[in-house]
């Protein structure tokens, strides 16, 4: 046991985690600190962009494999089953009405591409290899978990309305997805080559970028939690805690089976277990809008992001490496 408690810790005691928890603190204690939002918008153009390029320039040294479509396939398929389960799930733990438990489980289906980054860079930082190609799997869960949530909406809660024709378009175009796969595409064309060309530019500063980004987030995720802490209900909250494991879990078993290391197994369970709160909040506010914001965006970004970004990816890690 103390050797599993010395591993964990050792995996959250990093610069990145920590400076996340500095944002969580400094909110709690109603600081004005504040990073200005130009700033914030072009760090995430930044790490999207650069662990894009540096996915598709690893892909491009090791090739199309038979490992990469298996683990696409089954990235989609826990996309679209990870909302049944959080469904489920919120039923029997929470009050919430079918419309908002829908709404609440697909944001549980999709990803967090900010967690997916940390994650990267908690292996970087431990030296510890992965699959490039995790990259493109991460831009495959976005979306299915939305076609979930419609359905249970529609067809467990008697809604009837069309799904708005606008939505899938708004959901292709999202920036995160667009720059995500262009900049991973980019990579994949020019290789070695074109990493060299840039290195200096995404592997460099990419740490120290993403401690100030992380910084931020902390801010926004305690803000959340204030300002929304009359909707958590102690069922939503443990819901808040307990529905990343078990997406994590589920995950990891999927990653045996497709033959992942363990750094591709970990990277693969973050992306199931962390929750959506750019992209589908976004959709929902067109495709249901009667749901309440204030509960699916309290949970993914005011207690799932921080359980995962805090506790969730050390645990994470050390169940990858403990199962290979």
């Amino acid at each position: 046991m103390a050797q599993i408690i010395d591993s964990l810790a050792g995996n959250l005691l990093v610069p990145t985690i920590l400076f996340f928890a500095l944002g969580l603190a400094a909110a709690f204690a109603r600081s004005d600190l504040s990073i200005p939002s130009g700033a914030a918008k072009f760090m995430s153009i930044y790490l999207l962009l650069a662990i894009g390029f540096k996915g598709g320039a690893s892909l491009a040294q090791h090739g199309l494999s038979p490992d990469l479509f298996a683990t696409l396939a089954a990235g989609v398929l826990l996309s679209f089953v990870i909302p049944f389960v959080a469904f489920g799930l919120l039923k029997v733990m929470t009050r919430l009405n079918t419309l908002n438990a829908a709404a609440l489980a697909g944001h549980y289906g999709s990803i967090s591409i900010v967690t997916f980054v940390t994650a990267t860079s908690l292996l970087e930082l431990g030296g510890i290899a992965y699959e490039g190609y995790m990259v493109a799997v991460a831009a495959a869960m976005e979306v299915p978990a939305i076609l979930s949530a419609l359905w249970l909406a529609h067809r467990r809660g008697g809604e009837q309305q069309d799904t708005p024709k606008g939505l899938w378009r708004d959901l292709l175009a999202n920036g995160s997805i667009v720059l995500l796969v262009g900049a991973f595409t980019i990579g994949a064309i020019t290789g070695e080559d074109g990493l060299a060309t840039i290195s200096p530019f995404i592997i460099g500063p990419f740490t120290g970028i993403l401690c100030l980004f992380l910084l931020d987030m902390g801010l926004a995720a305690g803000r959340s939690l204030i300002s929304n802490r009359g909707q958590l209900t102690p069922g939503l909250f443990a819901f808040g805690v307990t529905m990343p494991v078990i997406g994590a879990l589920m995950a990891l078993a999927l990653a045996r089976l497709t033959g992942l290391s363990d750094g591709g197994s970990f990277l693969f369970m973050v992306l199931a277990a962390s929750a959506s709160y750019i992209a589908v909040p976004a959709a929902m506010r067109i495709a249901l809008p009667r749901a309440e914001p204030g509960i699916y965006l309290s949970m993914s970004l005011g207690v799932t992001f921080p359980f995962n970004i805090t506790v969730g990816l050390p645990l994470y890690l050390w169940l990858a490496q403990a199962s290979g």
